[in-house]
């Protein structure tokens, strides 16, 4: 994959440009480890995360956690992916 710095988009006006670098949030349960289960899931699916990008918050009662992450993306379809297969995991609730 090229370097996320010589990325440039096709298209500045319009919107997701591929391949480039993109956060994602996943919310979930304050147990489950959410710092390390999200970033696995997209380093399985063959994608990189930039590091230092991992920033997490619990919720007000600390019973939920939102894990964010910056991974650099090929394209669409691996993008999607991501989203599934976080969704997928149980013990993540949501993903923005």
């Amino acid at each position: 994959m090229r370097n996320i710095d010589d990325i440039e988009p096709q298209n500045p006006d319009q919107g997701f440009q591929f391949p480039g670098a993109f956060e994602i949030t996943a919310l979930g349960r304050a147990d489950a480890d959410l710092e390390v289960r999200v970033p696995q899931v997209i380093e399985a699916l063959g994608l990189s995360v930039i590091a230092g990008s991992l920033r997490s918050r619990p919720s007000r009662e600390g019973h939920y956690v939102s894990v964010a992450v910056t991974f650099t993306c090929p394209d669409r379809a691996s993008y999607e992916r991501v989203h599934e297969m976080l969704r997928a995991n149980e013990a993540i609730r949501w993903t923005i």
